[in-house]
Order: C-alpha cells, then structure tokens, then sequence
C-alpha cells in the first residue's frame, strides 16, 4: 500500500475529530489500552512529560522538546493536529515520522482489523507514536493531549511530569461548560506522587488543580506564582533576562509567549533532577532555535517570501483570542492596513472571538477544507451582527490571493481563526 493511500484510508476510514467532530470523540481508554497491548504498550518502554491545557500546550510541548534535544537526548514529539503532512504529529528530535514506517503501521493495522476494538482516529495514532518512538529509542518524549486530558487517549502514560498551561472556554460540549469543569478534565492527567507544573490559573479553576494534586499526593508548582525573568521584546524576539539560565532569546514571539515561556522554565527546573544535561546553553538555544529544533509551525509565524507581510497563527478559541486581539488591534493602528483571512469550524464561540477582532481591519472570511467548516457566508453573516464586514471566499487560496491583491506595500495580513485555516494556507505554499 503506498504511503498517500494509506493515509487517506486513515484520514476517510477511521473517525477523524479534525472531519467530524465530536462524532469523533471517544472519551475513555479501554480501546487505547486495548491496542496499546496489541502492539507491546510501546509507551512504557520510554519516561515521557505529559502536557494539556487549553492554550499554549503546543508552543509549550515544541519549546521543553527543543531544549531536551538541544542538551542531546533523543526525543519524541507527539502533538496535534498537523498543518500539512500527518507526519508533523509523530517527530524524533524534529524528523517527522519515517513514511514506511507509517505505511507499514496502517497496513498491519488494516490486516488485523476483525480482531481489534475499532479505535477512533487519535487513538490510533496515539498508539502509532507510541510504537515509532519504542522503536527508534527515544530517550524521552513530549506528549500533548488531543482534547481534555483525563479521558484522552494519551492518558494511558505514566509520565515523569506532567504540565498543564491553562484553562479557557472551549469543547464545552464535550468537557465542561464552565473552566472549573473543563479543569477537572485537565486534572486527569495528575498522577500519584508525580510531580505538575500549571501555568496559569486562579480561583475556582487553581481549587480545582489544588484538590486533585493533595488527592494524588503530587507535588504541584504554579508558574504564575514565580518571578523567573524580566521580559521584553526586540525587533523579532522576545528577550528573558535574568532566568536560573541566564539570558534567554525566545524565538517565538507572539504575546502569549511570555505566559508559556514561564510555563516551560518552571517546568525546565523540575526536570533539570532528572535529565541532568539540561545546562544554559541547552535552555539558550532550545528557545532560540525551537522552530528550526523541533518543525514547529504557525505561533504568530511570519511567512517568508510573501509578497507582502504576512503573518499566520493557529489561536482558535477565545482563550487564544484574548493574547491575538490586542496585538492584532495594535497593528491596526499603527501599520498600514491590517487584511484578515479568517474562518472558523462550527463548534467554536465565533460571536466571542469576533469581540475580540479589530474594527478597522478589512476582512476576507474564508471556508475551511475540513467537514466541519464553518462556511464563509454563514461567518461574514456573524460578523456583520458583530459589527464588521467583509467579503466570502469559497477557499483559503481565493482569500489570501484578493487580500494580496488589495494591499499596498505597508499592509499586513493575517490568516488563521482556526487551525484548519492555517493548514490551507500553507499546504496551497508547500
């Protein structure tokens, strides 16, 4: 079976949370377990870091991987969803996953299909990383929850720490229609006598965090109550001085990036016990070089060779709308013209997101090219409730090409709203 086959068998065969949503979602670990055992619990053979929240849990993830390779430790990466390659999910030390390595996965999946629990689509790639990591020797990897934490898929390790960055409005319909109830979910992953760092959380959400850590008897740590480093910004970096590692370069710069930044150096101390080679210069240029380290795209990511500036980012919720409204509001006023290709799923706040958006910017609401796809008439028509305007595109494509067309040589545009969008964007580029 070639490689491109075989992924599309999986992306149209095996329920796909990115194409169906919630149909998709299969809380529980029975199935995962199930397989797990089917191909040797490959998860126990490595010490990983386990890391949910709402936001930020992938800039977290890439930047604590990046230092990790950077002190020399072979590591695996296991994230979601990708931008253009399935690949992107399943990386050691920054290489996506080997092609016939998932072929052959897929393959012998399909073959002994009968006598196998049919997993969802995560649950079958949670495995799928699982093996590939047991495979190539990782000494360490960095797993990302998909959705929730204490029943994903992903809960089957038993980590060496656990993280979790943050607690905001989102999947309520599946994890909790308040942030104290979408916690209690983050807080599965919290395992007895293991140690978890929060980034950031307050009132009922930190009780939540407290109680579920005194119930494990984890040590926990808040990186909301440290003072780890000054901040401030240069022309395309973020600058962290004063850290237990000196000062610090961060590579991303989006505004978000100061929160998880003090997420991934409290957890750096923790880990700093176990994985003894993490020193200065490994913290140095883990955020230095954490895009280039690890493959990590689309966190406030400037395009290049655009023939105007353009900026993406994969903020989806109104938690990421919070951090991407001010800085985007900002260069509405001070820029040139802002253009924004923008559009939605169909499970998000798209009303409260849109609260967030700058008045004066010019609009270019966009379809995405998954089954959920919010389309970009029903989102022009949300916006003009809100208060904007615009103009619907069939396609990412159509949209970026019109906003390009209109700008002048100091416009900015931004894309993103959703990953998917994203996605589009830089697979019409690849």
């Amino acid at each position: 079976m070639a490689y491109q086959d075989s992924i599309e068998w999986l992306f149209n065969q095996v329920p796909m949370f990115q194409n169906v949503g919630a149909k998709a979602y299969k809380p529980g670990l029975c199935a995962t377990l199930a397989l797990a055992a089917e191909y040797g619990n490959p998860h126990k053979s490595f010490p990983t870091i386990h890391i949910a929240g709402t936001n930020g849990k992938g800039s977290t993830a890439h930047t604590i991987a990046a230092v990790l390779q950077a002190a020399g430790y072979k590591v695996g990466l296991y994230t979601s969803p990708h931008l253009v390659d399935f690949r992107e999910r399943i990386r050691v030390n920054g290489v996506m996953a080997d092609r016939d390595f998932v072929e052959k996965f897929i393959e012998d999946f399909r073959a002994s299909m009968p006598r196998k629990n049919e997993p969802s689509f995560f649950e079958l790639t949670t495995v799928m990383a699982f093996r590939y990591f047991a495979d190539c020797g990782v000494d360490v990897a960095v797993i990302e929850t998909g959705l929730g934490g204490r029943l994903d898929s992903t809960n089957i390790i038993s980590p060496a720490l656990a993280v979790i960055t943050n607690i905001s409005l989102d999947h309520t319909a599946l994890l909790g229609k308040t942030e104290e109830e979408i916690a209690v979910e983050k807080a599965g992953i919290i395992k007895p006598m293991t140690p978890v760092v929060i980034g950031n959380a307050a009132g009922g959400v930190r009780k939540v965090f407290e109680d579920k850590a005194a119930q494990m008897r984890a040590p926990i740590l808040f990186a909301c109550d440290k003072k780890l480093f000054t901040p401030w910004k240069s022309k395309d970096r973020i600058i962290y001085a004063g850290t237990p590692w000196g000062e610090i370069e961060g590579e991303l710069t989006g505004d978000c990036q100061v929160e998880n930044a003090a997420t991934v150096m409290t957890a750096l101390g923790v880990l700093c016990e176990r994985f003894s080679a993490i020193d200065e210069a490994a913290v140095a240029r883990g955020f230095a070089e954490v895009c280039e380290l690890t493959g990590l795209m689309g966190r406030w990511m400037t395009v290049k060779d655009a023939l105007v500036r353009t900026v993406c980012d994969t903020g989806h919720n109104i938690g990421g709308w919070h951090w991407l409204g001010p800085k985007l509001r900002e260069i509405s006023v001070s820029e040139g013209t802002l253009r924004m290709v923008v559009g939605f799923v169909n499970d998000k706040d798209v009303a409260a997101i849109m609260a967030e958006m700058p008045r004066n910017a010019v609009y270019y609401f966009a379809t995405p090219s998954v089954n959920r796809g919010r389309t970009a008439e029903s989102t022009l028509e949300a916006a003009r409730v809100a208060g904007l305007d615009g103009r619907a595109f069939s396609s990412v494509r159509e949209a970026y090409a019109a906003a390009v067309d209109d700008s002048g040589s100091d416009d900015t545009v931004f894309v993103g709203g959703s990953t998917f969008i994203v996605a589009d964007f830089l697979s019409s580029r690849s």
